[in-house]
């Protein structure tokens, strides 16, 4: 299922065409790489791969905000 979600925002994001699909396409990108992250963290039992995955969900969060406040200018 992660491999799925990774080809399809690696596919939004070559196709576009606007700016909007491919901040969706990030979005998807972002949370397919925190599920991977937790997943690796579950199973290796590594906290380190737990608290990137919060990290990246962070910054995908951060990151959408800020082109959506921008995209409204």
């Amino acid at each position: 299922m992660v491999l799925l979600c990774t080809l399809a925002g690696l596919w939004r994001a070559g196709r576009g065409p606007t700016a909007r699909d491919r901040l969706t396409a990030f979005v998807l990108l972002g949370t397919t790489g925190a599920a991977l992250l937790a997943v690796l963290g579950s199973l290796t039992g590594t906290a380190a791969f737990r608290d990137a995955a919060i990290a990246v969900v962070a910054l995908a969060t951060v990151v959408a905000l800020v082109w959506t406040q921008r995209a409204g200018r």
